[in-house]
């Protein structure tokens, strides 16, 4: 397991009789060259020491959130800065919970709340536990987030039921671990440009045409794409979204600029067109601003279609070129037209009509329409699993 190698991890390991398999999840790492660092919760302690973990892990044992021996290191922020990875394993149903709601109580569940990294997590539960409604909503949520959940799988528990809820062993885990580093290596070959939220087309200083687009599926989308080892460039329209870190960001206003920025970016591996950019622009934007009186009627102009202009455009074209489609009716045959016309590998649209999806929500519900005339309908989710889902189906055609 060579992706392993020099990686750093932390481990969280909270109480539950399948702590016993985190000794061994340790050993594992360190034999592929890992560098592990762990968390015992309080009930950690009651079926595993601090010894045997630093024993195999040959690191301190972290436990209390505020230690007076280290207190300027401040354990929950240098922790998670220090790590490349956070495996929570075993992940008790209380564990789930209180992530899911961003307590923050102890060293462990700080950490999670204070991390920027991707976080793994290896449930085990009673049979019962692992169906109670309220625990799926808690995965749910757990996934919206971005976080990856390892298992669990159907067997024998220590309380004598059988049924899902046993922790994956050791090995299973490491495997899945291991494979989220290779695809990151594998994807580093990959550049990928993504534009996102509205452009603004100016009449005057003061005024503009626009429409109702947030940015915030690009920008799920981008950081997506930059979590999965992608060299990745994002040209935004104005929006009140935060800076990416890691992603090279561009900002524009107007469509005119949106395109210089796309064709100097150009050329990429995949390119994904979600910003939703004006068709028309002023054609004579005024230097000062017009008094009401003298309004009459203003002259647009098109702009340059840049999806269909980078689509068609044969020695920059990507080898996947994306565009969505906001509809309000007709969504399969309009997506299909706009397909075929614009001469893009995918459609992916959605029924803005609906206030609860699409534009300013933090959900979206979309279908996506292939050049192979497949169709995929996806069911209503968070904008950022989405952006999840797209970006594996991406990878899996790049590769």
């Amino acid at each position: 397991m060579k992706n392993l190698n020099g990686k750093k991890i932390l481990l969280i390991i909270c109480g539950g009789i399948a702590a016993y398999k985190s000794l061994e999840i340790i050993r594992l790492l360190r034999k592929n060259g890992s560098s592990v660092k762990t968390i015992l919760t309080k009930n950690a302690k009651n079926f595993i020491t601090p010894l045997s973990v630093t024993s195999l892990s040959q690191e301190k044992v972290y436990t209390d959130l505020f230690n007076s021996d280290n207190e300027s290191e401040m354990d929950h922020i240098s922790l998670s800065r220090w790590s490349d990875l956070i495996l929570i394993a075993p992940a008790t149903a209380n564990a789930l919970s209180k992530i899911s709601y961003g307590l923050s109580d102890d060293l462990a569940s700080t950490v999670i709340f204070a991390s920027d990294k991707k976080i793994f997590i290896a449930p085990a539960m009673n049979v019962r536990m692992w169906e109670h409604q309220s625990n799926k909503e808690n995965l749910k949520k757990l996934i919206d987030f971005g976080h990856e959940i390892i298992g669990p799988e159907i067997g024998e528990m220590a309380c004598g039921e059988y049924g899902m809820g046993k922790m994956s062993e050791p090995k299973t885990v490491i495997n899945h671990i291991n494979d989220y580093f290779k695809k990151l290596e594998n994807n580093k070959k990959f550049k990928a440009l993504v534009t996102a939220g509205p452009t603004h087309e100016y009449i005057d200083p003061v005024r503009f045409i626009s429409n109702k687009s947030s940015g915030k599926q690009g920008y799920e989308i981008a950081r997506s794409l930059y979590e999965n080892g992608f060299d990745t460039t994002l040209i935004s329209g104005p929006t009140n979204l935060n800076k990416i870190k890691g992603v090279n960001l561009i900002k524009v206003k107007s469509a005119d600029e949106m395109l210089e920025a796309t064709l100097n970016s150009l050329p990429t591996d995949v390119a994904i067109f979600s910003a939703a950019v004006a068709d028309f622009k002023v054609k004579n934007k005024e230097k000062e601003k017009i008094k009401k009186e003298k309004i009459s009627e203003i002259s647009l102009e098109r702009n340059t279609d840049i999806l269909r202009h980078v689509s068609n455009h044969n020695s920059l074209r990507p080898k996947l070129v994306i565009g969505f489609a906001a509809e309000t009716n007709s969504l399969k045959n309009n997506s299909l037209k706009k397909l075929s016309e614009k001469n893009c590998d995918w459609i992916i649209a959605n029924d803005i009509s609906k206030s609860d999806i699409g534009f300013e929500s933090d959900f979206n519900k979309v279908s996506i329409f292939y050049k192979n005339n497949s169709e995929e309908n996806l069911p209503k989710m968070r904008k950022s699993n989405l952006a999840n889902k797209i970006v594996n189906r991406i990878i899996s055609q790049l590769n």
